[in-house]
């Protein structure tokens, strides 16, 4: 049966940790004293996004799904803190949190560069590494940043970031309009992965249905990307897994050479898939999945 018509309609437990002073909630699968399994989403995203693998995955896996800083039902950064570091401190708290020493982790796009950051800068405690487009800018829109240089590209932050405060946030009048704009994003979606993705994405306000994520998290400031990346890559221990869509609009870094920075990696193509392999090609990423953890 395939991961998507699957009838398991077991539900994860909802759980709360701080860091930092933020409330981030997280996902618990159960089956305590099984190999931990963190799955991190992307920007702009959720943590239920995942429940189509943590469903097929669960029974040999403690899997974990949090809502990252500033998505989902975690609370919203009041100063906007969305550097990756962040993040990857606030991974690393809730590590500590659940009391595990290693564990496997699945990253998303954004949610990819946070588990680099913490694979490398704690190689002893990943075991197996997923990155899902999950490594970042390409060398092509990287050099374009370098052109533009750090102070034009941080007036254009600052700009944007000011842009936002003063526009009110989108609404959509149903809960239907949210949903037709998720199968916009992504047409590879199901209709019922579209609503399934809206319905945890969307909170009611008084004036309409509101993503739940703050509009700051996608204003990427330019320090994030100042350090150099490929040293992060470089200390990475663990094996890594990269996945590739064929219509993702990444590129594949085995073609474009971030991939050769890996100490030890896999890559697998997917072909008819775009960014969201885990939605677009769910049951064969799910078999990529077993096959390499």
């Amino acid at each position: 049966m395939s991961a998507m018509a699957a009838s398991d309609e077991h539900q994860p437990v909802s759980r709360v940790f701080t860091s930092q002073g933020l409330d981030l909630h997280y996902l618990d699968w159960g089956n305590d004293g099984a190999p931990l399994l963190l799955l991190l989403h992307g920007s702009r995203d959720h943590a239920r996004s995942w429940d189509w693998t943590a469903r097929a995955l669960r029974h040999q896996w403690h899997v974990i799904a949090p809502d990252l800083r500033g998505h989902g039902d975690s609370d919203w950064s009041g100063d906007g803190a969305y550097l990756t570091v962040f993040h990857a401190l606030d991974i690393a708290v809730l590590i500590e949190t659940l009391g595990q020493r290693q564990l496997c982790i699945v990253g998303h796009s954004f949610g990819g560069g946070v588990a680099i950051r913490y694979a490398a800068i704690f190689p002893e405690r990943v075991r197996k590494l997923v990155l899902v487009d999950g490594l970042g800018p390409s060398p092509q829109v990287q050099a374009n940043w370098d052109r533009q240089g750090p102070v034009q590209r941080t007036r254009e932050w600052i700009d944007n970031r000011l842009a936002v405060g003063a526009r009110a946030q989108r609404r959509f009048a149903t809960l239907e309009e949210a949903v037709a704009r998720m199968a916009e994003a992504n047409r590879h979606l199901s209709e019922e992965q579209a609503r399934h993705l809206a319905v945890h994405g969307v909170r009611r306000h008084a004036d309409g249905f509101g993503w739940k994520y703050d509009p700051r998290v996608f204003i990427f400031a330019p320090d994030d990307f100042a350090l150099d990346s490929t040293a992060f890559w470089r200390a990475i221990a663990a094996p890594v897994l990269l996945c590739h869509g064929t219509e993702s609009w990444s590129t594949n870094a085995e073609e474009d050479g971030r991939a050769a920075h890996f100490r030890d990696r896999r890559t697998v193509v997917f072909e008819n898939a775009g960014h969201w392999i885990h939605h677009d090609r769910c049951d064969a990423f799910i078999a990529a999945l077993r096959d390499f953890l």
